[in-house]
């Protein structure tokens, strides 16, 4: 019994200092070479240093063509490019926009850009015109990457604003200056061992431009400077012990505009794991055809996405046993999704990951975690649990309030919008997430549910998140999402979005009884239940939730 405990011990990940040993190790070589302090928060240089310390590693793998690109490729690649962003005159604080499919091109001038202290802005490329104009408004790019089918429109946009962008397009365009003729055209005689990244404070220089997706109007930007990025993106490996590769490959499903796919970008190098993208789709065969080629053996996923993966009659076509670590995130996640998840690959790690644009990576640590919770505390933050009406701290456990969360990771700002900076932080730089929790005796965190999602029957908050995981237990449902129905008398009327398992015949009645004989009067499904093929996604795979409200209006609801 006792080697038993032992062994079992043994496999348990717990919260280390392995990883920023590794940081340090690596971060202080930077700042040796350049006798600058502060550069142990500067991404381009620990990129930089993290190229040349293994230039035959794989570092970038585009799944949909099968190309592969090494560190020594990317290294003189971006080094090319850098020089090129300098020569044509852009200097720190200037914002380069990429907006393209994640094939190997793509990051090479994200990394050109971290080494100058330029601002990235990845943005949409399925925006609209009207949508890329306000986004550009406010970011004023001097450089656009894209591919030549967007050019056209992006070109009339800037007519509109009257902004001056050059625009470089990835592929072969009419009239229009590809990535080779860039390189070419910008270029000079410097070797890749002469160059300099650029210097300045990784504290105040913002790195990237993060896209939030709010619930209501136009997607604000989150400014996150190369210090919060620098200290928040290793604690995804707080756990581990064996570095650099703590794992062999990511899968990314998310387009380079969401956190999560950021992350892998800034953290496959400096990691030296392999980053497995696509420039198509992501969709369920062409991610199992990723999975099923490559054997990644670590992804970031939103639970509606891996609800699709998963699907009963579907799931034996793809081996899912080559992941070491699943992270779900973006929305609530269920215990029943992670035990759904755990029976067919039981040796794969499967975590309740809770994060966003704002904290620059996760907010808390899983470590042999209780159900439902996202965690522990991280090293580099401070955390509150706020009472929404007195304001006051709650200071006991099982209590839920607002998340608020204060550090060094937390993003500077919201880009040129001071409204939204203001109304975000507390006072102290105390950031009010807009999320509720609460915490356990033990400290491990659960999240509630997203303050603005609460729908308001009469006088009652009826959480979303708390439907969908009474109507989950149910066996003929794969997914669920709740939204509400204006009422002119009511509020809102809760709505269930519901996706049938393959060969359950389940019916609207079966799914208001559930939650009739579970939840109370006030939290019944009084706006109805619909059948749909799949829940609407949006890029980043979490619930499109302006068009599940579009869809609650425009179908017929039992």
């Amino acid at each position: 019994m006792l080697r038993l405990v032992i062994r079992k011990m043994e496999n348990q990940k717990r919260a280390n200092d392995s990883v920023h040993w590794y940081m340090n190790e690596l971060t202080s070589r930077v700042v040796a070479e350049s006798g600058i302090p502060t550069d142990r928060f500067h991404l381009g240089k620990i990129i930089l240093q993290s190229f040349k310390d293994d230039p035959e590693f794989t570092m970038q793998i585009n799944g949909a063509t099968d190309e592969h690109e090494t560190s020594k490729s990317a290294l003189e690649r971006t080094v090319r490019c850098a020089i090129c962003m300098r020569n044509l005159g852009l200097e720190k604080g200037d914002v380069v926009v990429l907006m393209a499919p994640n094939h190997i091109d793509l990051a090479i001038p994200f990394y050109a850009a971290l080494y100058l202290g330029v601002i990235i802005s990845p943005v949409d490329r399925t925006l609209g015109f009207q949508e890329l104009k306000a986004t550009f408004r406010v970011s004023s790019p001097r450089l656009i990457f894209c591919q030549s089918e967007k050019a056209p429109e992006i070109q009339l946009l800037l007519n509109d604003l009257d902004l001056n962008a050059e625009i470089i397009t990835f592929d072969k365009g009419d009239y229009l200056c590809d990535f080779d003729d860039f390189i070419s055209k910008y270029n000079d005689d410097t070797s890749t061992e002469e160059f300099k990244p650029a210097d300045f404070d990784p504290e105040d220089t913002i790195a990237l431009l993060v896209s939030t997706s709010g619930t209501t109007g136009l997607p604000k930007a989150a400014a996150v400077t190369h210090k919060n990025m620098a200290i928040t993106t290793p604690y995804i490996w707080i756990r581990d012990t064996k570095f650099p590769a703590p794992t062999r490959m990511a899968m990314v499903m998310s387009p380079l505009q969401w956190l999560t796919a950021i992350i892998n970008f800034i953290l496959s190098p400096i990691m030296r794991y392999t980053r497995l993208q696509t420039s198509e789709q992501c969709t369920q065969e062409h991610a199992y055809h990723l999975i099923n080629t490559y054997k990644p053996s670590y992804m970031i996923s939103s639970p509606t996405m891996m609800n699709t993966l998963i699907k009963p009659d579907d799931r034996e076509r793809c081996d899912f046993s080559c992941f070491e670590l699943i992270m779900l995130g973006g929305s609530a996640v269920s215990q029943v999704l992670i035990e759904e998840i755990k029976s067919f690959t039981p040796n794969t790690e499967v975590l309740n990951a809770y994060g966003m644009s704002e904290l620059t990576s996760i907010g808390f640590h899983g470590a042999n975690l209780p159900p439902g919770s996202c965690g522990q505390p991280l090293g580099c933050f401070q955390y509150r649990l706020v009472n929404l009406e007195t304001q006051k701290d709650i200071t006991e456990p099982n209590v839920p309030g607002e998340l608020w969360v204060k550090g060094p990771g937390i993003f500077k700002e919201y880009y040129k919008n001071p409204e939204a900076t203001e109304e975000t932080f507390a006072e102290d730089r105390w950031f009010k997430t807009g999320d509720t929790f609460y915490r356990d005796e033990n400290w491990y965190f659960y999240f509630v549910e997203r303050i603005k999602l609460l729908l308001k029957y009469k006088s009652n908050q009826i959480s979303p998140v708390e439907l969908e995981l009474v109507i989950l237990q149910h066996p003929g449902v794969l997914d669920v999402a709740v939204t509400g129905v204006s009422d002119p008398e009511c509020g809102e009327l809760p709505v269930a979005c519901v996706v049938k398992q393959p060969g359950y015949n389940v019916t609207a009645e079966e799914i208001k009884d559930l939650v009739k004989n579970n939840l109370s009067d006030a939290k019944q499904l009084r706006g109805g239940v619909i059948f749909v093929e799949q829940i609407p996604m949006t890029a980043s795979t979490k619930v499109h939730r302006r068009r599940l409200k579009e869809l609650a209006l425009e179908m017929d609801r039992a």
